[in-house]
């Protein structure tokens, strides 16, 4: 490691405000935030496998933000090579002692997304879970995402949605629609006198995204970007959700309205080949 880097490290605030913690101790466990990730990972592997000719294979896997590690585990249980990275040092312990517990080999750091300690193309999949939005150089962030990212390769992010005025990142009604000088003053009170408006987080939100903006970004990393609209199976649809998501995906104004109606960013990305 350089000097830089060191330098770097020790600026970084790995400690974790108890009622954080508590939280995403409970969170990461609860039913629904296991359903969610087990959903990501099986719509993962269709697009891998709708891109690549060897399906059913051992993947490389990097989830970037892990937390507690749930998400880790859901790859893990397949057999597939999984390593985790968080800022949070006690987050990053309790994911390694809940790997230890089910038995599974994942390798868990302690570090930041914009510093991976992962090799150029050595990752089979990419994975972003609510990461961005924390991040003040999420640029760098995306910029090793998709270093680390083979080609053939599968990048998956969730983050805020400036489009949408409902969210879950602050206390306060509206607020991806607040204008940037009152953002900037929220983050403030945020972090010294009012930490109850971001459950106490260390770094709380303070970039919002549209899937138009990320996708363009990404293009210039040789990603191809597809939505949620994208990624539904019309198969496992209803005939009126699958009439719904038929017209999302041919009529770029209807499109846009189920993004404003959505209160996150989901982006899935296929690193094509240079």
């Amino acid at each position: 490691m350089s000097d830089e880097t060191n330098r770097e490290a020790a600026e970084w605030d790995s400690s974790s405000d108890p009622s954080f913690f508590n939280y995403y101790e409970k969170q990461s466990q609860a039913p629904a935030t296991v359903q969610r990730f087990a959903t990501v990972r099986e719509k993962v592997l269709a697009l891998i496998g709708r891109n690549q000719a060897a399906t059913g294979t051992i993947l490389d896997v990097a989830d970037i933000g892990c937390g507690a590690g749930s998400q880790c585990l859901i790859w893990a249980e397949l057999g597939h090579h999984v390593s985790g990275i968080d800022i949070n040092k006690p987050l990053i312990d309790l994911a390694e002692r809940r790997a230890r517990d089910s038995g599974l080999a994942i390798r868990f750091d302690v570090g930041s997304a914009t510093q991976l300690p992962y090799g150029d193309e050595s990752m089979d999949v990419c994975l972003l879970p609510e990461l961005l939005e924390h991040v003040e150089d999420w640029q760098a962030c995306l910029r090793e995402a998709t270093r680390i990212l083979r080609p053939g390769g599968v990048l998956y992010l969730s983050t805020t949605n400036v489009l949408c005025p409902k969210q879950e990142e602050f206390n306060l009604p509206l607020y991806s629609w607040y204008p940037g000088f009152l953002k900037r003053k929220y983050e403030r009170l945020a972090v010294t006198t009012r930490p109850e408006l971001v459950n106490a987080a260390r770094y709380p939100a303070v970039n919002w995204f549209s899937f138009y903006g990320l996708s363009e970004f990404l293009a210039e990393y040789n990603i191809r970007s597809y939505d949620r609209f994208d990624m539904q199976n019309p198969d496992e649809l209803g005939m009126i959700p699958r009439l719904a998501v038929s017209a999302l995906r041919s009529v770029p104004p209807l499109r846009f309205l189920g993004h404003v109606l959505t209160s996150d960013t989901t982006l899935f990305g296929v690193k094509n080949s240079a």
